[in-house]
């Protein structure tokens, strides 16, 4: 998928910092745009952003797959997800849901939207957005969320490795770092160690426009510090 300005593209969690620097670089490079979110987000990117369609949708939940399916994309790019922490023996079922369900169903929603078309068309690409705790492994206070983002990576590599014969390609970027956000720094988290979210877009937008035999299943970016 050399050319972006072919291709239609759904951008789920439109509206989130990183979806819209994403956003704003398939912009500029004449992509179609599906943006898919929830509320006053998906209203603020719908008016930032021209789209080809805009979904107001729940993924966790399953009705959502329905809606999805009459919507022809070319490429998935999933960045719904949730981030808590808790030690290891305060954590509870709700938490466990609640980062499953916002980082493992949602994705697992959104593919089975968009897979039956890619399929059918022998062509596409399904990204989503794991994390460095998951690309590592551990986590201190993490074990939740970094089981949740490590089988966003699972799920993703396991149908590159089942569907690439069909023409149907995936990608895990990992986000080596906090996003830099007003949220992370109101938590007091240091500038340095944070990614700028424009560098994350202008990552995938390439990883997008590589040809088909120069296919990008995994792309780790890393803060400047």
């Amino acid at each position: 998928m050399a050319n972006l300005s072919s291709s239609t593209i759904m951008l789920t969690g439109a509206g989130g910092a990183l979806a819209t620097a994403i956003a704003q670089e398939l912009d500029d490079a004449g992509a179609q745009i599906v943006l898919v979110g929830r509320g006053e987000s998906l209203e603020r990117a719908a008016d930032r952003f021209p789209a080809t369609e805009v979904l107001d949708l729940d993924l966790t939940d399953p009705a959502s797959i329905d809606r999805l399916r009459k919507v022809k994309v070319d490429t998935l790019i999933h960045t719904v997800g949730a981030f808590s922490t808790q030690d290891a023996q305060k954590a509870t079922p709700d938490d466990l849901r609640h980062l499953f369900d916002t980082n493992m169903t949602s994705l697992f929603n959104a593919v089975q939207g968009v897979l039956p078309h890619m399929i059918r068309q022998k062509d596409g690409i399904v990204m989503g957005v794991s994390a460095g705790q998951a690309a590592r492994l551990s986590g201190p206070k993490a074990a939740l969320y970094t089981a949740s983002k490590a089988a966003v990576a699972a799920y993703i590599l396991s149908l590159h490795d089942e569907l690439k014969g069909k023409g149907v390609r995936g990608c895990v970027l990992y986000p080596m770092g906090a996003i830099d956000t007003p949220s992370n720094r109101d938590a007091g988290l240091a500038w340095e160690s944070m990614i700028d979210p424009r560098g994350l877009a202008k990552s995938v937008a390439h990883t997008l426009s590589r040809p088909d035999r120069a296919h990008i299943t995994e792309l780790k970016v890393y803060p400047d510090a």
